[in-house]
């Protein structure tokens, strides 16, 4: 049986994350980057594919955990009959390898200590060859990684496992850690484990100190942000939508797709969750991602890429495992960056325009790559394309898409008049203005008063809830109310909203997936902007509800076994999260901030932003204090 995905929590060094479980294993990191082959893939398969554990080796009365606050170090307590012990867990971002900690630590009693360590290399299927070459080090080598373990632990090998068994009394520790190297190198020093963890406490807390988030919803958005940051991989700037792969949208489907890659759909209102947060920093390095990844030729701009603008992201099937609750096939790459999708262009162009008014930027930095990228669009607009949703089915004239197609001229006008730069405003009207009115003649279904998912549907898409936001109609606008209206009637799920109706839907797979939490909290927006603030602050309240007990989201949800279901954790559910809440809390709306003139918080541009810092790398033998 696998264990439920909200069971898990998330630790990363902003390089590649790991996920643990309830139970104290891993069962998931890819290393040394988020979109490495795993070491760890006990998730999508069994024990055999790699874990690493560590746990009372006797029976557990009770379990707790939580984050250290305003940090992304994991801490599980467990009771026995015995005594108490504490996990903590965490990896150090900005040191020159990467680590992963793990220091057991008896607060109370004495606890007897059990550690499992299965490595296999390449999603499971390599065994690696084992060594001790000295005291307390163990040495795993296959192909081009190496992992090497560190502890005072004793320890032995037996059937391909590493196993250890201690007891603990009252205040002791014993930590464990374990590195990743390139084989053909020297195995890396340990890291002094205390110290790191003190030094990984105040990287944390010192970045958490820098956001603004106040109000009643401040710990969500905190937590919100901390996940980001830990999504964010360092060295570019990239944000993975989630650190996972082929965690399905239904269980037991094969809606199963690989989530270890940076989404330009994500582009704006990430920019915008950032900026009203106050994280410049990792806006600015998101934004220069995003223009060294689109750089060249318009008509070759993929919707998706690496962590480092990678273009070449081809799906294949990992055949060996069975997926996630028997959900097949686990796929790694994605095929979906072939696709066409018409409201990337409309993404990029608003982003650049939040950029400009957020003073990320100087206003004319990346303007001709952008006239190239208006006049594509101004050929391309009027073709049918796969839309947001990435569907498998034949292409449609998505309203959503036009609706972006839209947002390449209007923010190109605007690019213009505000800051004065080069352009063909009225050639640029014009075709703003057939945009718009093809989209209200062939997108607006008039007996049922709503816009459609598609010309010539009679089928609704949850993205129609951003009409309002990106300008393209006035909130109040009696077709945008029915819009919304509409999708309360057709996409409402026990009250969380569905992209679409797969089952009517023809998107090339089989029917079936949860609710789309990142729609559900457009839905809460769109009842901000149209006046409903009682029903949008009941519905932000049940959102957060959902979240694990460590405050995190996957990507879907299934109401009827409250179950999270898709990627996890997902960076756009908190994206979306931390958009709403400032939209519930703020004068100045994110919505406002995407349509309309505000520059930036309080009315003021932000002076342009630093590269990203890292924190200062560790000296790793540095003697530590006494343990806690």
């Amino acid at each position: 049986m696998s264990a439920p995905i909200e069971s898990y929590g998330m630790i990363g060094d902003c390089q590649t994350a790991a996920l643990v479980g309830k139970n104290g294993s891993i069962d998931w990191l890819c290393w040394p980057r988020f979109d490495s082959d795993a070491c760890f893939a006990a998730l999508l398969g069994g024990p055999q594919h790699g874990y690493w554990r560590i746990a009372p080796g006797q029976p557990i009365t009770s379990t707790r955990r939580h984050y250290r606050p305003d940090t992304l170090i994991l801490e599980t307590e467990f009771e026995t009959e015995t005594g108490r012990m504490v996990l903590t867990d965490f990896m150090l971002p900005g040191d020159s390898t990467s680590d992963l900690v793990r220091i057991v630590t008896c607060e109370q009693g004495e606890v007897t200590v059990e550690m499992e360590l299965v490595i296999r290399f390449g999603y499971g299927a390599t065994t690696p060859w084992v060594t001790r070459p000295e005291e307390g080090m163990l040495h795993a080598i296959a192909g081009p990684d190496m992992i090497a373990l560190h502890t005072s632990a004793p320890f032995e090998n037996k059937d391909f496992k590493t196993r250890a068994r201690f007891v603990l009394g009252k205040s002791q520790s014993i930590p464990f850690v374990l590195n990743y190297g390139p084989s053909h190198l020297q195995t890396p020093p340990p890291v002094d484990a205390h110290y790191a963890l003190r030094h990984c406490e105040k990287f944390w807390r010192d970045w958490t100190a820098r956001t603004k988030a106040d109000g009643p919803y401040s710990e969500a958005i905190k937590r919100s942000l901390i996940t980001l940051k830990g999504l964010t991989y360092l060295p570019t700037g990239g944000i993975v939508a989630a650190p996972t792969t082929s965690l399905p949208e239904q269980f037991g489907s094969e809606r199963n797709w690989d989530y270890r890659l940076c989404w330009l759909r994500d582009t704006t209102l990430t920019l915008l969750a950032m900026m009203n947060a106050g994280i410049y920093d990792e806006a600015a390095a998101w934004r220069d991602w995003l223009q060294r990844a689109v750089a060249g030729s318009p008509d070759e701009m993929q919707i998706m890429y690496g962590l480092s603008g990678e273009r070449r992201l081809t799906e294949w099937e990992v055949e060996w495992l069975p997926g996630y609750a028997n959900s097949r096939p686990v796929r790694v790459g994605n095929a979906a960056h072939e696709q066409f999708q018409l409201d990337v262009y409309g993404e990029l162009m608003d982003a650049a325009e939040q950029a400009r008014k957020g003073g990320l930027a100087p206003n004319g930095e990346g303007w001709a790559l952008q006239r190239a990228l208006i006049d594509h669009v101004g050929h391309i607009w009027d073709k049918p394309d796969s839309g947001i949703w990435e569907t498998r089915g034949p292409p449609q004239h998505f309203v959503y898409s036009k609706v972006m197609a839209w947002v390449v001229f209007d923010r190109a006008i605007k690019s213009v008049e505000k800051y004065g730069l080069d352009g063909s405003p009225e050639d640029w009207c014009a075709i703003r203005d057939r945009i718009h009115a093809e989209v209200c003649d062939k997108g607006f279904d008039k007996g049922r008063k709503t816009f459609r998912s598609a010309y010539g549907s009679n089928l609704l898409d949850a993205s129609l809830l951003l009409m309002a936001q990106t300008g393209f109609i006035k909130a109040d606008d009696p077709r945008f109310i029915g819009t919304v209206e509409a999708i309360e009637r057709d996409l409402l799920r026990d009250g969380f909203v569905l992209r679409y109706n797969t089952h009517d839907e023809e998107d090339g797979l089989p029917p079936g997936e949860g609710a789309f939490l990142a729609c559900s909290f457009w839905l809460a927006d769109a009842y901000i902007s149209i006046g409903r603030e009682r029903d949008a602050e009941k519905l932000f309240d049940r959102l957060l509800s959902i979240r694990n007990d460590l405050g995190l989201l996957a990507e879907e949800y299934e109401p009827h076994e409250k179950r999270l279901q898709g990627n996890f954790p997902q960076a756009f559910s908190h994206i979306a999260l931390i958009n709403t809440a400032f939209n519930l809390t703020r004068s100045h709306k994110p919505s406002e901030q995407r349509a309309g003139a505000h520059h930036g918080l309080k009315g003021k541009a932000k002076p342009n932003a630093k590269k990203v810092s890292a924190p200062p790398r560790l000296s790793r033998r540095e003697p530590s204090s006494t343990p806690r």
